[in-house]
């Protein structure tokens, strides 16, 4: 699908002045206003988060405050699409921006039409049968809480009923066999979670695990597990897991977040050459023979549950595989930099002691210049007011973990 003749044009309609008219289109089915116009009474529309594919593929997911008919204030979650991030079954709008053409996807929470069991998470008689299949008989009202939402890719919920303490993870249908078999994999050998039950729609609903994660640990000055803790942890990651898909090494990965930050991120050409020759020298670094082990995939501090500094969790499987016991500590290192607190600099310097033990740091420090290229991307996509700041300062801290400075 074409998105435009310009990669970046579908980025400055999203998140200009054309995005409220894309809104409206959508609620005005769903929320007339008082004089059943079909244009409901908008009083904001905020872009919250921002995806955005080097070809110039954008998603964006927005706030929205309205007036229902009766004046009472709603507040919604949309979202727009272009290019290969339209997932099929989403509303289409097509017409001509500033002389390009343009086709946007649309849908309206929870109706994610690549997360068809969203919508059911939600609908609590729905849900009862859900909780019924893995053995549970609610006790008193459900809550549902959603903890996050990436459209199009996937959605967390805390469910509450009585004793129980649950979390929903819904997923694309076509990856829930992948979930599954990671988690039964993972599950039996380390604490992570077991699945209750899962639903071909793509739901899976795993019991709450005790503990709190590693970053409330930080915050709070409480204990953490030493690296030794943490590499016998990942010692344990089943061998099976060699056997599934892996995810793209650190070198494609900096490739990839250089593109996406010159197009949505960096306005000066400056930057944008900086971020390029970044991604050149990273990726030209000698990458060293490391054998492919069971990694985790995306290994950092929020993956991790703890009490009294030992790990009681380890969420998030979903990306667990074949790959470098090198890069999940790249990924660790480049989290604990960017949260920059004298707690997460002691912690990564006591694990940065341990992996230069273990790996040469020419090979390590490349890996997680591109880790933290990556997490660079975040400040423009979470909207932050302050983004272009944020984002040039872990530029800088990509640079110095690349030449050791």
């Amino acid at each position: 699908m074409t998105v435009t003749s310009s990669p970046r044009r579908a980025l400055d309609v999203l998140l200009g002045d054309p995005a409220r008219e894309l809104v409206g289109a959508v609620l005005a089915a769903a929320v007339p206003d008082t004089e059943n116009t079909g244009t409901p009474n908008l009083r904001s529309v905020r872009p919250t988060a921002v995806t955005v594919r080097p070809s110039g593929a954008t998603l964006v997911r927005y706030a929205v405050e309205l007036n229902r008919p009766d004046g009472t204030p709603v507040r919604e979650t949309l979202v727009a699409a272009t290019g290969s991030l339209v997932p099929e079954g989403a509303a289409i709008v097509s017409g001509e921006i500033g002389g390009e053409p343009m086709r946007v996807g649309l849908w309206r929470w929870p109706h994610d039409p690549a997360l068809p069991a969203l919508s059911h998470v939600v609908d609590r008689d729905r849900l009862r049968t859900v909780l019924a299949h893995a053995g549970i008989t609610p006790t008193g009202p459900i809550t549902v809480h959603v903890r996050s939402y990436r459209p199009a890719r996937r959605a967390v919920l805390a469910i509450t009923t009585g004793p129980h303490h649950l979390f929903a993870k819904v997923v694309p249908p076509a990856s829930l066999p992948g979930l599954r078999i990671r988690h039964e994999l993972v599950s039996a050998r380390l604490p992570a979670p077991t699945l209750l039950a899962t639903t071909d729609d793509g739901l899976a609903l795993m019991p709450a695990l005790p503990g709190s994660s590693a970053r409330t640990a930080l915050r709070r000055g409480h204990r953490l597990p030493d690296a030794e803790a943490l590499e016998n942890l990942l010692d344990r990651l089943p061998a099976d897991l060699t056997t599934l898909p892996g995810q793209p090494d650190y070198r494609r990965r900096a490739r990839h977040y250089a593109a996406v930050l010159a197009l949505t991120a960096l306005p000066e050409g400056s930057d944008r050459s900086r971020v390029a020759a970044l991604a050149d020298a990273i990726t030209e670094a000698e990458p060293g023979d490391h054998p492919v082990v069971p990694v985790h995939g995306d290994f950092y501090e929020n993956q991790l549950l703890l009490r009294s500094g030992t790990v009681t969790g380890l969420l998030d499987v979903d990306t667990a595989g074949p790959g470098h016991r090198i890069d999940d500590w790249a990924t660790l290192l480049a989290h604990l930099t960017v949260l920059d607190t004298p707690a997460s600099r002691d912690w990564a310097r006591s694990v940065l002691r341990h992996v230069e033990g273990r790996f040469e740091p020419e090979k390590l420090r490349p890996r997680v210049a591109s880790a933290v290229l990556g997490l660079a991307t975040g400040p423009f996509r979470t909207q932050r007011p302050d983004w272009a700041d944020r984002t040039r300062q872990r530029i800088a801290v990509a640079e110095r973990w690349l030449t050791g400075r």
